[in-house]
């Protein structure tokens, strides 16, 4: 019987965000991807990802915030990951001072659109930043801003106040001991290589993966390399 295994989206993401990997992997893994709903905290959506699994012991792979979303569950119930993949992702908290006020100001602004203009609006502003440049305007960009514009500002505003609360969860690399993959875009400017290398070398065993010409949605952007990428990490 093939394992589950529970695909995290990110903010603003919905199933899309996954869909090439599902039809890739069919056959390896029974895959779930959670609707985070309203909830408005990592981990809350760690609890419902551990409620909705639908055995005891699972995988699980999260892109973006879905990546820390995993990290919680991490901390909240180990023993039941088999295995762990981080995808563009971090474990930095909002950082202090003027750095971590831009951070907030910057989502806030974003939200404002949302509320006023739709999220739609809001995506052609916020994805220009998620995809290598020369995506702009191509059909997967299309694809990105369709996603997005399936959300709702309410959505969006409880992702926003579960980021911005987010826990420093650097402290739990060292203490992961199942198989973990680790993976972003070269391109990815919300987070890049060096901080992947940074996490990949602090848990034990890491697998460390960088996809070439891929920013920060990458498993759209580049699906194959992510989808056999995955395929390996089940097998390992």
């Amino acid at each position: 019987m093939p394992p589950t295994l529970m695909l995290l989206p990110g903010l603003n993401c919905d199933a899309a965000v996954w869909a090439a990997q599902v039809t890739a992997l069919k056959g390896q893994a029974n895959c779930l991807i959670p609707a985070w709903g309203l909830r408005d905290t990592l981990t809350a959506m760690a609890q419902q990802v551990l409620a909705e699994a639908p055995t005891d012991r699972f995988c699980v792979a999260g892109h973006s915030m879905g990546g820390r979303v995993a990290l919680e569950i991490m901390r909240l119930a180990p023993q039941r990951v088999e295995r762990l993949a981080l995808l563009s992702t971090g474990t930095h908290p909002l950082a202090a001072g003027e750095a971590g006020e831009k951070e907030k100001t910057g989502r806030m602004a974003l939200l404002k659109i949302a509320r006023e203009q739709g999220m739609r609006a809001m995506a052609q502003e916020w994805a220009r930043g998620m995809v290598h440049p020369e995506r702009i305007a191509t059909p997967v960009f299309g694809e990105v801003l369709d996603m997005i514009g399936r959300g709702s500002a309410a959505q969006f505003a409880a992702q926003i106040h579960a980021l911005l609360n987010r826990p420093d969860a650097a402290p739990q690399l060292s203490g992961i001991q199942c198989p973990t993959l680790v993976l972003t875009g070269r391109q990815d400017s919300w987070s890049g290589p060096a901080q992947h290398e940074a996490m990949a070398a602090a848990i034990p065993g890491a697998e460390l993966l960088i996809v070439e010409n891929s920013g920060h949605m990458c498993t759209m952007e580049q699906p194959q390399a992510v989808s056999a990428a995955l395929a390996g990490w089940l097998q390992r």
